[in-house]
Order: C-alpha cells, then sequence, then structure tokens
C-alpha cells in the first residue's frame, strides 16, 4: 500500500504524537506487516517528520507490543500469534464493560455528538461490497470514541492498546470471517445505550460483543 504524509491534525498535538498515531495505526491495520523490519529512514519519509519524532514514536510502539527489537538485529513489527487471543480477551472482558458504563454515566454533550455521528455511520456498514478496511477503521473509531467519553486516561490508554492488538488478530482473520458488517453493527444499540445514559444495559452489551469477537475468531480459525 503507498505511504502518504501524515494527515492535517490539531495543531496542539506534537511531531512525534503525530508519528506515533500514523505508525500505530499501519501497525494495527496490517499495512506494516507482521514480521517485516522497521525502517526509521523511510518512515520519517513517508510521514514527513525527521528521525527523533519517529524513533520517540518507536519507544511507545514497543511498550504497546507492536514491535520488537532485538540486539544486533534490528527493529520489527510483532508477529499476530493467535495464543493471544484468550489472554486479550480476558482483559477486555472486564475492561470493556467498565468504560461501557463509564461513558454512558459520564459522556459529554460532544461526547454524545460523536457516538451519534457514529451511530449514522453504521448504518452503512452493511452496505454490499463495502470495503472490509473501511469497516475496521470504523470499528476502530468507535471504540476509542467509547474510551475517550469514559474521560478516565488510564482506562482509556489500557483499552486503545488491547483492542488495538485484537484488531491486529481481526485483520489476520478477515477473510475468513463470515459476517463483519454484523460484528461493526453490534455498535449501534451499544453506542444508544451510551447516549442516553443507561450504564447497565452498556455494559453488558459490551461485554457480549468482546464475546463475540472471539468466538468469531475462533470459528475462523
Amino acid at each position: 500500500m503507498q505511504q502518504t504524509a501524515l494527515e492535517p491534525v490539531e495543531e496542539e498535538l506534537t511531531l512525534a504524537e503525530r508519528a506515533y498515531r500514523a505508525i500505530r495505526d499501519r501497525l494495527v491495520m496490517l499495512e506494516i506487516r507482521p514480521g517485516a523490519p522497521i525502517n526509521e529512514d523511510q518512515l520519517g519519509q513517508s510521514l514527513g517528520v525527521g528521525r527523533t519524532p519517529v524513533r520517540e514514536a518507536l519507544k511507545r510502539l514497543q511498550y504497546e507490543r507492536l514491535i520488537s527489537t532485538y540486539p544486533r538485529r534490528g527493529t520489527f513489527a510483532t508477529e499476530v500469534n493467535i495464543t493471544d487471543l484468550a489472554h486479550i480477551s480476558e482483559v477486555r472482558q472486564e475492561l470493556e464493560p467498565l468504560a461501557a458504563a463509564q461513558a454512558a454515566r459520564r459522556a459529554t454533550a460532544t461526547d454524545r455528538a460523536k457516538l451519534t455521528a457514529l451511530r449514522r455511520e453504521l448504518e452503512t456498514a452493511g452496505t454490499p461490497g463495502r470495503d472490509s478496511t473501511a469497516l475496521m477503521h470504523l470499528d476502530l473509531q468507535v471504540h476509542r470514541a467509547i474510551y475517550t467519553a469514559t474521560h478516565n486516561p488510564y482506562l482509556e490508554d489500557t483499552l486503545v492498546r488491547h483492542d488495538n492488538l485484537a484488531t491486529r488478530i481481526w485483520c489476520l482473520f478477515v477473510d475468513r470471517l463470515a459476517d463483519m458488517a454484523g460484528h461493526v453493527e453490534e455498535h449501534g444499540p451499544l453506542i444508544d445505550a451510551i447516549v442516553t445514559g443507561d450504564a447497565g444495559k452498556a455494559a453488558r452489551l459490551a461485554r457480549s460483543h468482546v464475546e463475540d469477537f472471539e468466538q468469531a475468531i475462533r470459528d475462523a480459525i
């Protein structure tokens, strides 16, 4: 896939933050394939930034288990190991319901407006021929909007990291999944519960969503 320069973003983001977000999403969406070597110069050129922001971004990505560095060998995108699915799901089954409930309790008017806009976009998820990459980007947007609406930065950071790892597994098996659009559309009732402030329902739907995801992946293996 052709690499492009960074899209314009909020001015307050540092170059390192912009580089981090761009490289992170390339790794999550497997645009940088598992096991592929990471070339700092090439990344910097494709993003339009220098080596220092790229190096700062890579330090964070190593902590988040998206890249690995080996002495005398270099830095590589981490492999996607299906055996990690159970461990990732174990964490998400506890924290996703908590995040959904807290989002229902704490979401601001701005949060609700963003979630409502994503809810409208979900209505077209099942359109025949909808690009799978676009669906996965939409899935990431929904999850990240919910995490932001918790207004708990520690919970948000933890869940973003685990959702990223889960998405990599999803990307690996996307061609085998029978109803990808249906999985994405499941977010509709969850968003409705958050926007209306129904914390209990939001928590139940979030847990069910994580369980359905794990089962769908296992069925595809």
